[in-house]
C-alpha cells in the first residue's frame, strides 16, 4: 500500500463517504495502514506523523508540501487526517488504478502487433471491426491529432493524453 504513496498521487479531489464502495477487507487493510501513519494512536494523522512515514519511503519533502498534502486530504479543514478521509483517498486510489488497468488493455486492442505504437492501419482495422467505416484520410487526421510527437504513429502516452481529453 505505502510504496504507491509518492506525493503527487496524495493531491486527488475527495469524494463523500458513501460514495466510496470499499470492501470490508480493504477498509480492514486501510484501517492498519492508517495506523501505521498515526503515530501516537489519537485517530487523526499530523504533518508531522504524514512526514515520517513518507520519509520512510525515502521520499523528502518539503514542509509546504507536506502541508499540501494535509490540506488536499482534510476535507474538514482542522490540519489534519482523520480515518475517513484517509480512507476516501485510498478508495479514490484504488479507482484509479483501476482505470490505468482499463486504459492498458484499451492500448492493446489497438495495439495489434504488440510493438508499443498505434498505426493508421491498426486504428483502422479496430475502427471497422467496431462498426465504423473511416476514409484513410479520417484515420490519419485521428492519429494527427493524438500523435504528440510527430512520428506517425501514437504511443501509450498519447493514447492516455487522448483519452483524458475525450473524457
Amino acid at each position: 500500500v505505502f510504496s504507491s504513496l509518492s506525493i503527487p498521487f496524495l493531491k486527488y479531489p475527495q469524494k463523500k463517504m458513501e460514495e466510496t464502495a470499499l470492501t470490508k477487507d480493504q477498509v480492514t487493510e486501510f484501517k492498519e495502514a492508517f495506523c501505521l501513519f498515526d503515530k501516537d494512536g489519537d485517530g487523526c494523522i499530523t504533518v508531522e506523523e504524514l512526514a515520517t512515514v513518507i520519509r520512510s519511503l525515502d521520499q523528502n519533502p518539503t514542509e509546504q508540501e507536506l502541508q499540501d498534502i494535509i490540506t488536499e486530504i482534510d476535507s474538514d479543514g482542522n490540519g489534519t487526517i482523520e480515518f475517513a478521509e484517509f480512507l476516501n483517498l485510498m478508495a479514490k486510489k484504488l479507482q484509479e488504478s483501476d482505470a490505468e488497468e482499463e486504459l492498458k488493455e484499451a492500448f492493446k486492442v489497438f495495439d495489434k502487433d504488440q510493438n508499443g505504437f498505434i498505426s493508421a492501419s491498426e486504428l483502422s482495422h479496430v475502427m471497422i471491426n467496431l462498426g465504423e467505416k473511416l476514409t484513410d484520410e479520417e484515420v490519419e487526421q485521428m492519429i494527427k491529432e493524438a500523435d504528440l510527437d510527430g512520428d506517425g504513429q501514437v504511443n501509450y502516452d498519447e493514447f492516455v493524453k487522448m483519452m483524458i481529453n475525450i473524457g
